[in-house]
């Protein structure tokens, strides 16, 4: 329960933030709208081609949306001169890395809350069925894991801007290509069956990549 607690703080100070702010929340949310407004109008939507190309704009929107999101994951600590403050805390780096990857976990999942009805309105496609709530979750439950380490490692580089997305979307491919195949069974009405090998890569991925970025992260935080 100590360590739930620690992580809980760490997350609940991250999105206080944000909230507060607002304006990297609104920023992600109107810029991911705006790449699929920009599409409905560069693209000559039918109800056969909008249910094809519209889970690859969907996940292209989301994913870039979550850069900007993901730099601002270490952004309280840089801007204040507070890193090794975080550091000299006395729990665990692991807790560290839980709490910062739950913040921005919940945070995107705000924001893909939001993003999905206006997806839906946008293209005319049904998409409220489990199997899109699953890999909503196992997409951005990997983009947090994966994005805390990268947003950890270039943290205190001057262009993290663009070392970011440089390092994260290449890493990520895999989960976007799952995402859009699983979205894509979803406005086509494909079966369960036919999503669920890519449903297994997505929870493979965020195996293989939580157990790897809970050994990376802590030596970051040293570097």
């Amino acid at each position: 329960m100590a360590a739930l607690s620690i992580i809980w703080a760490i997350a609940r100070k991250d999105l206080l933030l944000e909230f507060r702010n607002r304006e990297v929340i609104l920023s992600v949310i109107a810029f991911a709208v705006l790449v699929l407004a920009i599409f409905v109008l560069a693209v000559d939507l039918t109800p056969q081609n909008a249910r094809v190309v519209g889970p690859g704009i969907l996940w292209t929107g989301v994913a870039f949306a979550g850069v900007t999101g993901l730099n601002r994951a270490f952004a309280s600590e840089t801007e204040r001169d507070t890193f090794e403050g975080l550091m000299l805390a006395p729990v665990s780096r692991d807790l560290i890395f839980l709490g910062k990857a739950l913040g921005v976990f919940l945070f995107m999942t705000f924001a893909l809350a939001v993003i999905l009805p206006v997806f839906a309105l946008l293209f005319n496609v049904v998409i409220f069925r489990w199997e899109m709530f699953a890999i909503g979750a196992l997409a951005i439950g990997g983009f947090s894991v994966v994005g805390t380490v990268f947003a950890a490692m270039s943290a205190r580089v001057r262009a993290r801007e663009i070392m970011l997305p440089m390092l994260f979307l290449p890493v990520v491919a895999p989960l976007l290509m799952a995402a859009v195949e699983v979205t894509a069974g979803v406005t086509l009405e494909r079966s369960w069956r036919d999503t669920a090998q890519w449903l297994g890569m997505a929870a493979a991925f965020d195996a293989v990549f939580f157990v790897v970025a809970t050994v990376v992260f802590p030596a970051l935080l040293e570097d």
